[in-house]
């Protein structure tokens, strides 16, 4: 019940290998070749124009903006939150050690905007790595029909200091931050979510020694719930997943069988209304109504399956919450929505996918940010623990180890 959508992953592993090896050797040119074969869309500049940033502004409406604005204060407000504070330890009288949280200089943001041009991926990438103080933040992201990026993405760029944006996309968008063209710098993490084929170039790339985020694959949500949900609710949160893609997947979880019935009865009306039903009816094959009766049981196959977002609907919600070990994200109580996490409560919607949260965070501060640990030894610090360090030294077979540290305890 756990299993997730299949991609035939040998097949795909060569195609993208063709890309990567493509972009590798002809940089620009295989940029352009890949984005006419793919998009259907021919450049001659990856690069965006002064005039595209300036138009940008003004076909983005106010009360977007408005939007924008109250979903970047929020973020920043989570992200500013996570800095942390420098603490020196003495952990042998004149021994002092310490850690300090260092920016990764240049770092890759890859923004989808192929079905839906995803501008809240902008605020939440962006703003971290700003915070962070990466001194070069690069963003690539697929051009629309005519050549242009979309306004939104462009315009939050602005907003939240990002200037050097380039029309690409999908794997050939991930080769070209890892090895760098003529156009695209190569960067030294790559962050942000896409389909399979984005998904499986970031994780191609990582073998080969560039560092990433994590396994951002397609959409999932689960839901846990019980007589006390609200259908509707449950029944939105399921719409809301399953429109993202063909891949995405949600599963709802019940104790109450009434209550899934309510919820299967919801999903169809809500269904008729839906927008993008093409999407949500791939989505909606992939996707699963479970019932358990029994609630331990209920949560032990929610930390199973490790989902990306996780509702909870439930009478004890706050105790059910505390008992979950595996999930990217959690939404709880009938008033909180996985959108709110998309777009304007403060958290970070990068999320690890395909049971991945049994390992990885989301997206934080701590992203964008390398630990470098420092210490201080004194004279008097080296003579008390010098003993032991030559003691474990010599045990080890390490003379010269064992002679950089004599040599500083004689040292008068």
């Amino acid at each position: 019940m756990t299993k997730r959508p299949e991609v035939e992953s040998e097949e795909l592993e060569s195609k993208i290998q063709e890309i990567l090896t493509a972009v590798k050797k002809s940089g620009d040119a295989a940029l352009i070749n890949f984005t006419s074969q793919f998009d259907g869309i021919d450049l001659t500049d990856l690069i965006v124009s002064k005039s595209e940033w300036e138009e940008a502004s003004h076909q983005v409406s106010e009360e977007l903006k408005s939007a924008i604005s109250l979903a970047k204060s929020n973020i920043e407000k989570f992200h500013s939150a996570q800095k942390e504070t420098v603490t020196r330890i003495e952990t042998t009288k004149g021994v002092t050690c310490w850690r300090e949280s260092i920016p990764i200089e240049k770092v890759g943001l890859y923004v989808p905007g192929g079905t839906a041009p995803l501008f809240s991926t902008v605020l939440m990438l962006g703003i971290p790595a700003r915070l962070a103080g990466c001194s070069r933040i690069v963003l690539c992201t697929p051009a629309q029909k005519d050549g242009s990026i979309h306004p939104a993405i462009l315009y939050t760029a602005h907003l939240v200091g990002i200037h050097e944006v380039f029309k690409v996309g999908g794997a050939q968008a991930i080769a070209a931050m890892a090895y760098g063209t003529d156009t695209v710098p190569k960067v030294n993490k790559i962050f942000g979510p896409g389909n399979a084929y984005v998904t499986a170039a970031k994780q191609m790339v990582n073998q080969q020694g560039v560092a990433i985020d994590l396994p951002a694959g397609p959409s999932e949500v689960a839901i846990l719930a019980d007589q006390s949900c609200q259908p509707a609710f449950v029944a939105s949160e399921i719409l809301s997943q399953c429109e993202h893609g063909s891949n995405s997947q949600a599963i709802a979880v019940c104790t109450h069988k009434n209550s899934l019935d309510k919820i299967l009865s919801e999903l169809q009306d809500q269904f008729e209304h839906s927008s993008r039903k093409d999407f949500v009816l791939k989505g909606l094959k992939n996707s699963k109504a479970i019932l358990i009766q029994d609630m331990k049981e209920t949560i032990a196959f929610i930390n199973e399956y490790a989902p990306e977002h996780l509702v909870i609907q439930t009478k004890e919600e706050m105790n059910v919450a505390m008992q979950i070990k595996n999930a990217g994200s959690v939404f709880i109580g009938n008033y909180t929505p996985v959108a709110a996490g998309d777009y304007g409560s403060g958290t970070n919607h990068t999320l690890p996918t395909s049971g991945y949260a049994k390992s990885y965070s989301g997206v934080s501060l701590d992203s964008f940010l390398k630990k470098i640990t420092f210490q201080h030894i004194s004279q008097e610090g080296i003579n008390t623990i010098g003993p032991a360090i030559i003691a474990m030294a010599e045990a080890e077979g390490l003379h010269a180890h064992k002679n950089s540290v004599a040599l500083r305890i004689n040292k008068h």
